[in-house]
């Protein structure tokens, strides 16, 4: 028996006690609280747990957090000012409570700091195997845990201090992943990407961005930092595990101002048609969470017509996790992926919308001509929306194709709309439209939407930068500044900051500045060569503009024509701009529909050719 503060820890009998009054604790929970109660004082590592806790087992080194957010509610304890567990960041875990072995009453001293200083943290990437196979049916559960917290916002509305719209919201951490090798973790992070999107389908309830949520995972801040950190009043979190023919899913709802546990629930199934019953519990669910918390005006989740092929499925989780990376042979391989999802079932809806989004990626990227992947991206879009019509992210990758190739500004607004209605939560769909109004020359309502994005999703680095140039063109120069710095706050070495900081300061005449803040633009970034050009023009380094724009032609011709036109008309070379302008309209740049609203074509704007350029590209006149 030992004791510690006003626990007692019975190792016996697996019991903790506070006062007379026995705490729950997972049986798991127990053990890592033992060791650390024995090991009181010193550093104890993650590979210390893992080797002590699973012997011969394969876990992934992130449920060690799981299990310290749990010991830390039971225990009452804080993760900024610990008086039981203290977190050593890269080293691991310390118990700095004194320990009494109840048994000769004698406290146990704690190891001193120089002995804690010695011991070697374990690598974050050291991890163990074990037999057993792949989950392909994890994502299966995610409507069911949603039903499970509506029920609990249900019966908590109006029972908490909380405002009904301020706890309208919340963040899907990353689901611990308990039983796989880390290259098949996409399977838990599944199932919270697919929370979130069942989440944002319902009307007033904010719900964080995946970029954001992701950026905790693995981290061991409690939920009151995470919520402080993404402005949300619940989280939900929890953890996956295969046995069989069985799969678990632990999920709790945690209150982030005080870290308190408000709703819990394990479930324990048969993966065997277990797409009906998903379906089933998110109506009945969201019809609760209509009348009780959102006054009734939020639209049921519509049944999710997945996949019943578990290949398909996890091809499809395949592609998904590669087209997020982003790099050409990443977007290959979530091509292969989606193709290979589509020929187990064809009628896979999602997959085909994953389809037409990577085919759309592929084709404003592409070093060759796109319009095959854009034709492609519309057809498999209008597929995947004639399969299933209540996928918003069909509609959203149709949208795409018309924003950046069909140049149907109508039919564009008709599909963000449609998405709009299906995930009224989304921050995806808030960009598109953002993209749709500043094409049209709508650049202050464009921004609203973007600063709403944010509030979505406040950690998505690539929003700041959206936003930043979007106040750019507005001619909001500060405020440019202020979004940019945050950008980089997030990420130091992103690309496209320097740039749009220079293209300001050459819009302010500062050619000097200008020249420096593009040298701080990282060489891979694809939009320094462009900077270089405009900044020495600005600097009157004629030869030197002309020696970085020819290289440009010579190398990135077919990407870079709305480029090109950029920097002619900006160094006043009228009949040149508007060549590569034809160029662009001929190969269909991703650029060219943000036309009007570029500062850097002012100089063509009482041109009768400019005014010809967008009646044909279906775009108003601004001036």
């Amino acid at each position: 028996m030992k004791s510690f503060n006003m626990f007692r820890l019975d190792t016996v009998n697996h019991f903790l006690w506070r006062g007379e009054e026995r705490v729950p604790i997972a049986p798991k929970a127990f053990d890592m609280l033992a060791y650390l109660v024995e090991h009181a004082g010193e550093v104890v590592t993650q590979n210390d747990l893992l080797e002590a806790l699973w012997p011969e087992s394969y876990v992934n080194p992130e449920i060690l957090r799981k299990y310290i957010l749990e010991l830390r509610k039971a225990l009452g304890d804080r993760h900024r000012d610990p008086q039981f567990i203290e977190t050593l960041p890269k080293r691991g875990y310390r118990f700095v409570a004194p320990v009494v072995d109840a048994d000769n009453g004698q406290p146990e001293p704690p190891a001193s700091d120089a002995t804690a200083e010695a011991e070697p943290a374990a690598a974050p990437s050291e991890q163990r195997r074990s037999p057993g196979r792949n989950i392909l049916w994890i994502l299966a559960f995610s409507v069911v845990l949603v039903a499970g917290l509506f029920g609990y916002l249900k019966l908590t509305n109006g029972r908490t201090s909380v405002s009904p719209l301020k706890s309208a919201s919340i963040a899907v951490l990353p689901f611990a992943n308990m039983n796989l090798t880390k290259d098949q973790e996409y399977f838990s992070e599944g199932l919270s990407e697919q929370l979130i999107v069942d989440l944002a389908k319902v009307s007033g309830l904010k719900v964080i961005g995946r970029s954001s949520s992701f950026h905790f995972k693995g981290s061991d801040e409690d939920a009151r930092d995470v919520g402080r950190k993404l402005g949300v009043a619940n989280i939900l979190e929890g953890s996956v595990r295969r046995e069989g023919n069985h799969v678990r899913i632990t999920a709790e709802l945690i209150k982030a101002d005080d870290d308190t546990q408000l709703w819990s629930q394990k479930y324990d199934r048969n993966i065997k048609d277990i797409f009906t019953l998903e379906d089933e519990i998110a109506q009945s669910a969201t019809k609760a969470l209509q009348v009780k918390l959102l006054g009734g005006n939020s639209q049921p989740i519509a049944p999710d017509l997945r996949s019943v092929d578990p290949e398909a499925y996890q091809a499809y989780l395949q592609a998904m996790h590669f087209s997020r990376i982003g790099q050409v042979e990443d977007l290959d391989k979530a091509l292969a992926f989606a193709d290979k999802a589509i020929k187990l079932d064809g009628k896979y809806a999602a997959a085909w919308a994953l389809r037409a989004h990577v085919q759309n990626s592929i084709a404003a990227i592409s070093i060759t001509d796109p319009s095959e992947n854009f034709r492609e991206a519309r057809d498999d879009a209008e597929r995947a929306v004639a399969l299933d019509p209540n996928l918003a992210s069909a509609y959203l990758a149709l949208a795409t194709t018309q924003l950046l190739y069909g140049w149907d500004w109508d039919a564009a607004n008709t599909l963000i709309a449609k998405a709009e209605i299906l995930e009224p939560g989304s921050d995806e769909v808030l960009r598109s439209r953002a993209r749709l109004l500043r094409t049209l020359g709508n650049l202050d309502e464009a921004i609203k939407l973007y600063e709403q994005a944010i509030t979505l999703d406040p950690l998505r680095p690539h929003s700041y930068v959206g936003l930043g140039y979007l106040q750019y063109t507005a001619g909001r120069y500060e405020e440019a500044r202020s979004t940019l710095r945050k950008y980089l706050d997030l990420n130091p070495h992103a690309a496209y900051a320097h740039l749009t900081l220079c293209k300001i300061l050459i819009a302010e005449g500062k050619a000097q500045e200008a020249f420096a803040e593009i040298e701080k633009e990282p060489s891979t970034s694809a939009g320094k060569p462009s900077g270089e050009a405009l900044a020495y023009h600005s600097l009157g380094r004629k030869k030197d503009s002309n020696a970085v724009l020819n290289e440009i032609i010579s190398k990135h011709a077919v990407v870079d024509a709305y480029e090109i036109a950029q920097i002619y008309a900006y160094r006043g070379e009228s009949d040149k701009s508007f060549e590569w302008l034809e160029r662009a309209y001929r190969q269909r740049d991703a650029g060219l529909p943000l036309l009007d609203t570029d500062p850097l074509f002012k100089s063509l704007h009482r041109d009768s050719r400019y005014i010809e350029l967008l009646r044909r590209m279906h775009l108003p006149v601004l001036q």
